[in-house]
């Protein structure tokens, strides 16, 4: 059943731009594909490593302006430009982890939340490397096989098989060697070490790839929109980032995916009720995070678990470091 779902998903997310033709749909599209690459950056340190990173924007602010500097002041293309966002992010991201071996929980966050401050200040102040609060303009589109991606339609498709490649790694990684090992870290740091698993290594691990993947996000950002400017990458966006993973269901691949795109739509869904809208809108978020600890994708799997009658394992995303998970049975499961 998961797997047919998938599918549908997969097929609706292809056909979604002939159904929706205008095109700031097609541009609220390409920001649900973009955000949704960050958050699944995001999983590896927070979903599965248990360290909780409010840094996500400011890496994803140093791959666009990398991959900007790169294409805009160089000229050079942006096939140069991309990988070079992902490896200079990804730097960043091992330095980020250094304190991640004497800190966690709050500490660790509030030191994440000062490196995204850092970052943002440097992007506005540095105005000869940055353009300062003026942004960088003149992003050119990329180009695959000789074909301009020059509108929001045509670069959904580029950014939506971006997506489907990386979600294919971060499933690859996440039941192999290093995945458990995550897995472990998050469960209890002890007791991994114990058993033989490298606890500095594997978070350094999992902080390159957060940064990985956010910097390729943000140079897939700077290129679809042809402008970036410091605000864009503030704390504020880091917060929304952590939402669409707990929202979505933290620790899965698919959770993080639908997290993205609802946390993306839903103020648009709810634009009707004008002034309110906002209100609403974090109610809800709110109201679902308190009652559905393990996700949108926790439910629908509880249900699905429910259905064939099976008991399902239920980790709530945000249990404190170091203690000892439970499983619960679903609604209607034999005790």
């Amino acid at each position: 059943m998961k797997f047919i779902l998938i599918f549908l998903i997969l097929a609706f997310a292809i056909v979604a731009p002939l159904i929706w033709t205008t095109d700031y749909w097609h541009h609220l599209m390409v920001l649900a594909a973009i955000y949704a690459i960050v958050a699944l950056g995001l999983n590896f340190t927070l979903g599965l490593t248990g360290q909780l990173s409010l840094a996500q924007a400011a890496f994803w602010g140093i791959g666009a302006y990398t991959s900007a500097l790169l294409t805009v002041r160089h000229e050079l293309s942006f096939w140069i430009g991309l990988p070079a966002a992902a490896a200079v992010s990804a730097l960043f991201g091992i330095l980020l982890g250094f304190p991640s071996f004497k800190l966690s929980g709050h500490y660790l966050a509030m030191t994440t939340i000062g490196f995204g401050i850092i970052v943002r200040l440097v992007l506005q102040n540095e105005t000869d490397l940055t353009g300062g609060a003026d942004g960088i303009a003149g992003i050119p589109a990329p180009t695959l096989l000789g074909f301009d991606i020059d509108d929001n339609r045509k670069f959904y498709y580029f950014a939506l098989g971006f997506l489907i490649l990386l979600s294919i790694v971060a499933l690859r990684v996440q039941h192999s060697r290093a995945g458990r090992a995550f897995q472990a870290i998050r469960e209890n740091e002890m007791a991994a070490s114990a058993t033989g698993v490298n606890i500095n290594r594997y978070k350094l691990i999992a902080f390159m790839f957060s940064a990985l993947y956010a910097g390729i996000a943000g140079s897939l950002y700077a290129h679809s929109a042809g402008y970036i400017s410091p605000d864009t990458f503030s704390f504020d966006q880091s917060v929304i980032f952590l939402v669409m993973l707990v929202l979505g269901g933290s620790g899965s691949v698919y959770g993080t995916l639908l997290g993205a795109i609802l946390i993306t739509f839903l103020p648009e869904w709810l634009r009707f009720l004008k002034s309110y809208y906002m209100a609403v809108y974090g109610a809800g978020v709110l109201l679902m995070m308190i009652f559905l600890p393990t996700g949108m994708w926790g439910l629908l799997e509880m249900i699905h678990e429910r259905i064939i009658g099976k008991p399902v394992e239920v980790i709530p995303p945000l249990d404190r470091p170091g203690e000892p998970r439970k499983a619960e049975l679903s609604v209607g499961a034999k005790k």
